[in-house]
């Protein structure tokens, strides 16, 4: 039996392992991708240190990671709806609709209970993946494969961030918290889609300079003691319209409250399990803000940004930190989680 390389979690002990295991097979509507490139994420820090779980069991309580993910098509499964064939450039949504739910046999989104690609089911660490046929996404040949893998997830939960549950438009004041993997992008794209100003805030100094080079208009450091007074002069006084947080941690959120114009939002795009708190909920209210939860992005996102990338209207050449050979996967892990040099983003090549 063929075999190939793929790094393993075991949920029941949390042991993390690259392992080397059968080929899958496609089925019905499947396709086996070779992989070219799998981005590394901070959420696949919190699945290894237990801070993230699968939302759903995990058939035989093991999972191969990886949801950024871009590669070729290997071997089509049978019954395809679409025109698969062997050698084609291919980037694979993050998840997956159950198929099950009351949305989904009605054919409606959003699914209530959709399944993340290696979380709730095997992902792209490995030499090969399996994809179902819907979340295939075609690339061209002018888009790289590691700028391709990170579209999904990376890219497009900032994206869906600031269109959709942020509605961000012309001219609104933004502030990103977090310049980190999901940050960065957040700045361009807050800068493409018409933001003015941008704020964004890292307590890393390195950070805020690539906010900067990126388009922020003013970086700020989160313990700044003018913080919030340096905010009210860059929005005339009236504080960000949509406050988003790409770092999952409660003093942004608590922070982040405080500067929010009247009727502004604050999007909570970074995962935490820890509760989130309004210090001052009567101002809250009284100025009508609201709190939005926001989770990855929706599929026609990553063919937009796919579009995007590739006609030049946004380069993801510098997100791309470093490239590491898939048997040294942990060693990615530990470097992001110790943020060593900043990343934006590790990218595994098998």
């Amino acid at each position: 039996m063929d075999t190939m390389l793929a790094c393993r979690l075991h949920l029941d002990s949390m042991r993390f392992a690259v392992e080397e295991v059968p080929v899958p097979v496609p089925g019905p509507g499947e396709v086996l991708i070779e992989v070219k490139a799998a981005g590394v994420c901070l959420s696949d820090v919190h699945l290894l240190d237990g801070t993230i779980k699968p939302f759903h069991p995990v058939d035989g309580d093991t999972v191969t990671l990886g949801h950024e993910v871009a590669g070729v098509i290997h071997t089509p499964g049978s019954g395809l709806l679409g025109d698969w064939a062997p050698g084609m450039r291919v980037a694979l949504q993050a998840g997956q609709t159950c198929g099950r739910c009351a949305n989904c046999m009605r054919r409606l989104r959003p699914c209530l209970a959709s399944y993340t690609r290696g979380v709730d089911y095997d992902g792209g660490w490995a030499q090969y993946a399996l994809a179902r046929e819907d979340t295939l996404v075609p690339i061209p040949d002018n888009l790289p494969f590691d700028q391709a893998a990170i579209i999904p997830d990376a890219v497009s939960t900032p994206y869906a961030a600031i269109k959709e549950t942020g509605e961000v438009g012309l001219a609104d004041a933004v502030g990103i918290w977090g310049a980190g993997g999901l940050g960065a992008h957040g700045v361009r794209l807050a800068r493409l889609a018409g933001a003015a100003p941008i704020i964004a805030v890292d307590p890393l100094a390195s950070a805020r300079e690539r906010a900067l080079a990126f388009g922020a208009d003013l970086a700020l450091d989160p313990a700044d003691p003018d913080f919030t007074e340096a905010v009210r002069r860059a929005t005339g006084g009236l504080g960000v319209d949509v406050a988003l947080d790409f770092a999952g941690v409660p003093a942004v959120r608590e922070q982040a409250a405080t500067v929010l114009a009247r009727g502004g939002i604050m999007v909570l795009a970074g995962l935490t399990p820890k509760p989130l708190t309004i210090t001052d909920g009567t101002q809250f209210s009284y100025r009508r803000n609201e709190v939005r939860g926001h989770y990855g992005s929706g599929p026609q996102y990553v063919a937009e940004l796919v579009r995007l990338v590739s006609t030049g209207r946004l380069d993801l050449a510098p997100s791309i930190t470093a490239h590491v050979p898939l048997g040294e996967a942990a060693d990615a892990v530990a470097r992001l989680e110790r943020k060593d040099g900043d990343p934006i983003r590790f990218v595994l090549t098998p």
